[in-house]
Order: C-alpha cells, then structure tokens, then sequence
C-alpha cells in the first residue's frame, strides 16, 4: 500500500531490489508492528530498530545515537568512523 510519498520511495526501492533499511522507534510493538516488520523483511528490507548497544560502554547519549548511525551506515556500505570495532581476543571495542 502506497499511500504517500515515503511508503511509494520504499515500495519502488524494494521493487528496483535496493536496499531499504527501517529504522523502528515505536516501542512498545504491538503485534500488528511485529507483522509488519515480518511483511517488509520478507519483500527485502531490513528491520534496523535503533537499540543502544551498551556493549560498546557509550559514555553519553550522543555516543548511543552515533553508534545507531553508525551501524546503519554500514548496511549501506558508508564508513562513518562512529562504530568502534569489536576488537578479536579482547573483551573491549577497539
């Protein structure tokens, strides 16, 4: 379903077979949400919920909002320099 500008830009993204990257913030998810993002991962989009990855020990939130970025720049291939490396052999990033 189409109904604006923005579900067309992703309708036509999906269909040209690019890639699409949703970034849910909605929480709770009710299960019509979880249906959705079942319907839109199986059409060939990824599901990218912005979690805080406290792994990374942010020491603010613009660390944990810069991580989020990040890590989606990375689904599209952008280093961003943001996402510190998990760093093999150490229990700490990189």
């Amino acid at each position: 379903i189409t109904g604006s500008l923005l579900s067309r830009a992703a309708d036509v993204t999906l269909k040209e077979r690019r890639r699409l990257v949703l970034m849910l913030r909605e929480t709770p998810l009710h299960l019509g949400h979880l249906r959705s993002m079942v319907a839109v991962t199986e059409a060939g989009a990824i599901v990218s919920p912005p979690v805080p990855a406290f792994y990374a020990r942010p020491a603010s939130i613009d660390e944990m909002v810069d991580h989020s970025v990040g890590r989606v720049l990375d689904l599209f291939g952008i280093e961003s320099g943001a996402v510190r490396r998990w760093n093999p052999g150490n229990d700490t990033p990189a």
